[in-house]
């Protein structure tokens, strides 16, 4: 086989690797993202909790980065401590490392075992938490098998003659190959994928061990470089504790490879076997930065804020995080097309704002302050400006002669724009209320009661997602699922409401104490979720998709 050929293999059978990983960690986020995100936000608070939680967190989203990131949006909007937020994020590192452990083994039987369960599951449900547990089983099945791959495509290098030339080069110079495997890293946008291409190559005996410890701390930055990268567009708090990662990473890192590369010591303790030794350096690596994390954590913090503020302009940013721009561009009223493609910008505008309230709305029921409350509040009075600005914009713009198509679609943009400003009200009005009452209480609900609306509220905000999408794509495939899920989300409602008055029949304390503020929240929450659906009538009107208030059959 020709080098050219080895190496397509080799790159889609990584290809395949990167997309089995994504895969995996989509359906997590999907199906239990907001749950992970409500448990770890609580868990948080305790330091010494932070690693267990970031360990466990990373090995169910099979990434670091991603905790990375979560966790630095926490750190930004106050709801953790960046001191807490940099412990956990230094234990989903270790997790991630033990990703790499458990795909070491060999699990070849899961393959068809995992691909056929989620295949069926996928194919053969609509509920949601079971679709995405078939997605999570297809990547699992494809990642094993990817790994797989990897070995046979690697397989003809041993013969190649260009192959121990490098490794000869990239042996005596150690610093390259820590900076190739960092590049390497960042280009593969996962540490978890880079090590185990390294380990599958040194498993047969094409990659030495000291040279694929090196590669492997090279990994290591690049891993912390990710994150620090992806959230370079975040407000400063919320940079601030992946470039502390980066920070304990990348210092680490380095050390380590100097260590290694002027003292040589002995690698036959780390395992066994070439693969072994490198996975268990990988693992004592990051157990290392975790254990010095506790004592070093609010230092490297500190730092991290000093960075990022010697990069920011503080009169700036506050002028960034006032301003209100319009894209209600006057001089375009003349031009129907123009004026339509503005008040679009401006209406989506106002969706990410509802969607901001949606997301905050649920924090502010398990942990709540005045200054939040307020602050939610806030974005509802900029949403109302919004709608009354959009609407005046819109009825000038009617003045002009239009097509019936434009006509239909600022009746659409206008009935958005009131469907958003009508759920912004449901949230402060209603919700904001119970928040209120629940705080000066003192109440909390019981933790069924509380999965039951957590989850209920994660399938609102996901809907909520595909109409904004919709609004601007307009796409009839989007809007059906919409609507479908707004039958579903009816099921839902009522087996809540079943559970919830079983356990006030049971006589559980905390569900008599919460009922009232339970219940409602369920039917703000549907409210909402039927204000959002009927944001998708217009496209399926238009491809006469609706028998009166019914979809028709597909």
């Amino acid at each position: 086989m020709s080098g050219s050929l080895v190496l397509l293999h080799l790159a889609g059978a990584v290809a395949l690797l990167l997309f089995a990983t994504r895969m995996v960690r989509t359906g997590v986020e999907r199906a239990y993202g907001d749950v992970l995100r409500h448990r770890l936000r609580s868990i948080l608070r305790n330091p010494l909790l932070a690693i267990a939680a970031g360990a466990a967190l990373a090995i169910s989203l099979q990434s670091a980065t991603a905790v990375a990131l979560i966790v630095g949006s926490f750190a930004g909007s106050g709801i953790v401590g960046g001191t807490a937020g940099l412990l956990a994020v230094l234990g989903a590192d270790v997790g991630s490392s033990l990703v790499v452990k458990l795909l070491s083994f060999n699990l070849s039987l899961l393959v068809p075992l995992c691909l056929v369960v989620g295949t069926a599951l996928f194919m053969s449900t609509e509920r949601r938490n079971l679709l995405q547990l078939g997605r999570i089983l297809i990547g699992v099945g494809l990642l094993i098998l990817s790994l797989r791959l990897i070995g046979e495509a690697s397989e003809p290098l041993r013969q190649s003659a260009l192959l121990p030339v490098i490794i000869n080069y990239l042996s005596g110079d150690p610093f390259t190959a820590f900076l190739l495997a960092a590049v390497m890293t960042w280009l593969f946008h996962s540490s978890v994928a880079a090590i185990l291409l390294v380990t599958a190559l040194a498993a047969r005996g094409l990659v030495p061990v000291p040279l694929g410890l090196v590669l492997v701390l090279g990994a290591n930055l690049g891993g912390g470089i990710i994150a620090a990268m992806l959230s370079r567009a975040a407000t400063p708090k919320a940079r601030t504790v992946p470039l502390g990662n980066l920070i304990m990473r990348g210092t680490g890192a380095i050390i380590a490879l100097v260590a290694l590369t002027l003292f040589a010591p002995p690698l036959d303790l780390l395992g066994s076997t070439p693969a072994a030794q490198l996975i268990n350096g990988h693992i004592a690596f990051n157990l290392t930065l975790a254990m010095l994390g506790i004592p070093l954590a609010g230092f490297v913090h500190g730092l991290a804020e000093k960075i990022v503020a010697m990069g920011t302009k503080p009169d700036a940013a506050e002028e960034m995080a006032i301003a209100e721009l319009s894209a209600l561009n006057e001089s375009a009223l003349d031009i129907p097309s123009q004026a339509l493609g503005n008040a679009t910008r401006e209406v989506v505008r106002v969706c990410e704002t509802v969607e901001i309230m949606l997301q905050r709305i649920i924090e502010l029921y398990q942990d709540a302050d005045e200054d939040r409350i307020r602050a939610l509040a806030s974005l509802d009075d900029r949403v109302d400006r919004k709608h009354a600005a959009i609407k005046l914009y819109l009825a000038k713009a009617t003045i002009r002669p239009m097509t019936e198509a434009e006509a239909l679609r600022c009746q659409e943009l206008i009935g958005a724009c009131v469907k958003l400003e009508q759920v912004g009200d449901i949230i402060v009005r209603n919700m904001l209320v119970h928040v209120r009452k629940k705080l000066e209480r003192g109440l909390d609900f019981t933790d069924e009661g509380w999965r039951e609306l957590c989850a209920f509220h994660a399938a609102v905000l996901a809907n909520a997602r595909l109409a904004f999408n919709v609004l601007v794509s307009r796409d009839p495939d989007t809007a059906r699922q919409i609507v479908q899920e707004k039958d579903r989300l009816r099921d839902l409602e009522k087996k809540s409401s079943q559970s919830h008055f079983v356990r006030l029949r049971e006589g559980t304390a905390k569900s008599v104490e919460t009922s009232s503020i339970h219940l409602d929240t369920i039917r703000d929450l549907k409210q909402i979720n039927s204000l959002l659906a009927s944001m998708a009538y217009p496209v399926l009107e238009e491809q006469g998709l609706l028998r009166g208030s019914r979809l028709k059959a597909s």
